[in-house]
């Protein structure tokens, strides 16, 4: 199957504008991708021809609506390789199932327990461990990471003991951009009898995803940065785990019966999506992963290594600038620092030239500790960026840079 970026770019209205009278140069899909016409189309159609409550209605619209919402978490289940579709639930986004799994799962622990993490973790996958720690003396205990921004295997094996409850860590880095060997890890994690949950909202996008060969326990991504609507993502949870963990919520849909003196809850994935859904959004998330099946995954995650690889050529030899995480493999995410100059600045600069790129702590402070700064620029690429996009990056940061030279 052939990859043709500018017939993919058609497909993406926004992309079309003008910011500060440039072209835009879109390098921001980590933090949120472009929505094709297809999602929006799916949602919209929704809208106007068999939109209302899911679940318990009896009547065509109620019917053909939940039959829509239960096709998009097969899609999920598609997308993830899950063994069933009731180890499909959908949340908020990847945030929410973090939380979901520490508040639920996290009922179990008892002071002195630990659970592992990384000083790479996006800020979502520390604070709600955070919370057990305030809440319950859990104890935290953080894998390091190399100067090229790779975990520390050796270390981490160290941190696993008899009190290790969970393993938590990416798929891949929101900053950097390396790929975590999350199935050494989760197998190291399953030998000292813990847990895991991989955070894989940046490698669900750019690379293929089997929960069943990884033998991953807990997986959760955000449609937002999979080129699906905001307000949803999905948590895979393995069918005995998800049995095991009251509810998160409380609420309609989620109970099997309630009465004065007691309830009982439904049965997983239902238990853990109390009232109404984001209908629509799931949806939309549906049409996503139908429209990015009509692709050719390998093909995409080539266009985008070419497209990093440019950038990386093109500022071959400039001791000006410095990239955050070079790790081998590492995916189309390039973090960097430009000598003299705050993050904040270069970024708007570069919008004057229409290049929308993200500046900040990327939500992963204990990283910028770790490699000595306070923030970063962050250009990140996606399937729709092209060669062209990726040299009037580097050209307009070259001008950029002459305000601090």
């Amino acid at each position: 199957m052939s990859f043709d970026v500018y017939a993919i770019r058609e497909q993406f209205p926004i992309l079309a504008r003008q910011v500060n009278s440039r072209p835009l140069v879109y390098l921001d899909s980590a933090a949120s991708a472009q929505k094709p016409r297809a999602v929006m189309a799916a949602m919209t159609h929704a809208s106007e021809t068999a939109y209302a409550n899911v679940h318990r209605g009896l009547h065509t619209l109620a019917n053909e609506t939940t039959e829509a919402y239960e096709n998009a978490r097969e899609a999920v289940r598609r997308l993830l390789n899950a063994g069933s579709a009731e180890e499909i639930i959908f949340t908020k986004g990847c945030t929410d199932a973090v939380n979901l799994v520490a508040s639920s799962f996290g009922r179990s622990l008892n002071s002195g327990d630990e659970i592992v993490l990384s000083v790479m973790e996006h800020h979502a996958n520390i604070v709600p461990w955070h919370f057990l720690r305030e809440r319950a003396g859990v104890v935290l205990k953080f894998i390091p990471i190399t100067d090229d921004g790779r975990l520390n295997l050796e270390a981490y094996r160290a941190l696993l003991g008899p009190r290790t409850r969970m393993v938590a860590v990416g798929h891949m880095s929101n900053v950097t951009g390396t790929v975590n060997p999350v199935a050494e890890i989760i197998a190291d994690a399953h030998a000292a009898g813990a847990l895991t949950f991989i955070d894989g909202a940046q490698m669900v996008v750019h690379g293929s995803v089997d929960v069943q060969a990884l033998d991953a326990d807990f997986y959760a991504f955000s449609s937002h940065k999979l080129y699906g609507p905001t307000g949803i993502g999905a948590l895979y949870g393995k069918a005995e785990h998800l049995a095991a963990m009251p509810p998160y919520q409380g609420g309609g849909e989620m109970i099997g019966r309630v009465t004065l003196d007691q309830i009982t809850y439904a049965d997983p994935p239902h238990r853990f999506e109390a009232g109404t859904p984001p209908i629509l959004e799931a949806i939309g998330l549906g049409a996503a992963i139908a429209w990015l099946e009509g692709l050719d995954r390998a093909a995409i995650a080539q266009h985008e290594h070419a497209l990093y690889n440019r950038v990386k050529e093109r500022l071959n030899g400039a001791n000006w600038i410095t990239e955050l995480g070079t790790a081998p493999g590492k995916g189309a995410i390039f973090s960097f620092n430009v000598d003299g100059a705050h993050a904040h600045d270069i970024a708007q600069l570069l919008d004057q030239y229409g290049v929308a790129v993200r500046a900040g702590a990327h939500c992963a402070e204990p990283l910028m500790e770790r490699f000595g700064v306070a923030s970063s620029a962050r250009a990140s690429f996606a399937l729709y960026n092209t060669l062209e996009e990726a040299d009037a990056f580097v050209e307009a940061l070259i001008k950029v840079r002459t305000f601090f030279a």
